[in-house]
């Protein structure tokens, strides 16, 4: 099972000694509308090209628009052996309650 995290709880990891990678599995089209910094980026139907980029000493957090797409792929990550986390609502839910600045789409 794959645990999620709300925005903020993300928010406050990332601002720690040993931030979670984030991986943004959105398309591209998706990213110039809206991204957070500092994310690896990778499409969901890219990742099994990339598995070697990926850290195995981290935790990985999957995100995407609404948290469907980064569900499925951190259950995939997560059976090759990664830790992930989904971050729950994706980046609408970061517009919400972190960075209402951000554009949602």
């Amino acid at each position: 099972m794959v645990r999620e995290i709300s925005p903020l709880e993300l928010k406050g990891a990332l601002g720690t000694q040993s931030p979670p990678l984030v991986l943004d599995v959105r398309e591209s089209w998706e990213l110039a509308l809206a991204r957070l910094a500092g994310t690896l980026d990778i499409p969901m139907g890219s990742i099994a090209a990339h598995l070697a980029e990926l850290p195995r000493d981290r935790e990985i957090v999957v995100m995407c628009r609404s948290g469907g797409r980064s569900l499925k792929v951190a259950q995939y990550l997560q059976a090759q052996g990664f830790r992930t986390a989904n971050l729950s609502g994706g980046i609408l839910a970061w517009a919400r309650d972190v960075d209402p600045e951000l554009p949602s789409y």
